[in-house]
Formats: C-alpha cells, sequence, structure tokens
C-alpha cells in the first residue's frame, strides 16, 4: 500500500511542478507580447501599461496578453490546481477502501 501511496505522491508533486511552470512560462509569454498605447510602457511588475508621466496604469488590450491572462487563472487556485485536494482525498479514500474490502477475502 505504501507503494501505491508514493507512486500517487509523486504524480501529485509532478502535477503541480507542471502547473507552476505552465503558469510562469504563460505569464511570461503574456508579460513579453503585450503592447501598450502611444506614450505607455509595460511595467512587468504591476502587469499593466503605465503612463511615462507617472498617471495610472491601463491593461494592455491585445489578443494575446489578453488569453495568457486567462490561461494563467484557468491553471491558478481557482482552476485546474483547485482541484489537487479533491483528487488526493479520492485517491487516499479509493486507497483504504481497497486495503480493508482487499483484507476480507
Amino acid at each position: 500500500m505504501m507503494d501505491v501511496l508514493q507512486g500517487l505522491a509523486y504524480g501529485i508533486v509532478s502535477f503541480a511542478v507542471l502547473v507552476v511552470v505552465g503558469i510562469v512560462i504563460i505569464s511570461k509569454l503574456g508579460d513579453s507580447t503585450a503592447a501598450c498605447a502611444t506614450d505607455y510602457t509595460y511595467n512587468a511588475t504591476a502587469q499593466q501599461c503605465q503612463n511615462v508621466t507617472g498617471g495610472d496604469g491601463t491593461d494592455p488590450s491585445n489578443t494575446a496578453w489578453t488569453t495568457g491572462g486567462y490561461l494563467s487563472t484557468q491553471l491558478g487556485s481557482s482552476g485546474l490546481a483547485g482541484w489537487i485536494p479533491a483528487v488526493i482525498a479520492v485517491a487516499i479514500g479509493a486507497l483504504f477502501l481497497s486495503y480493508f474490502m482487499g483484507r476480507k477475502r
């Protein structure tokens, strides 16, 4: 049973690493494709187009930046990565149930 739990743990850690790497790559790709209006420059830290004179920032409106932000959100805690605790609970519950059901036989 510990071998199965160890395999499950490796799978979950691998999945979490892939999600984090995916979020970083997609957000950096979105940052590199951001297009700002005239007199605005893109600030990667704030992820906004900021006025050169120090005014308020606005979001870039190009499709690549918008899609990158959307995909990062879908991979983050409100999206795919949010299912990890539920998958862990169901998998461990199924392992324990199968262990105890197998002992009766």
